[in-house]
């Protein structure tokens, strides 16, 4: 997955919306404006922060190990990075849509309804 994928599979899901918060390579998207993922544009290899499962997010660390890493500038226990060049794209989208379900989760029941 390159980053213009990325972009497009984010903004493809309900609700979300990207932002420049911090400066403008710091590409952030939210959804009903929680942040749950977050991608420097001028990094190399190109990766992306994503919200995980504290447990499944060790878990992947150690499967993926070099590939995804505790989340770079983020909570580590709750924060992955996750290099998108060297792992599949559904497994990318996979761990996307983890991240934004998570959100989900968390929103006050008002802000569900508008995701319906």
């Amino acid at each position: 997955m390159n980053i213009e994928e990325y972009r497009n599979y984010c903004l493809s899901k309900p609700c979300v919306t990207e932002h420049f918060p911090f400066d403008e390579t710091t590409l952030v998207f939210k959804v009903c404006n929680k942040i749950f993922t977050i991608s420097g544009l001028e990094r190399m290899p190109p990766a992306i922060n994503l919200k995980c499962d504290p447990e499944r997010a060790v878990e992947l660390r150690e499967e993926y190990d070099g590939k995804i890493l505790p989340g770079y500038h983020m909570n580590k226990k709750h924060w992955n990075t996750v290099e998108i060049e060297q792992l599949p794209q559904k497994f990318i989208e996979e761990l996307i849509d983890h991240s934004y379900d998570l959100i989900i989760q968390s929103l006050p029941k008002k802000w569900l309804e508008q995701l319906k």
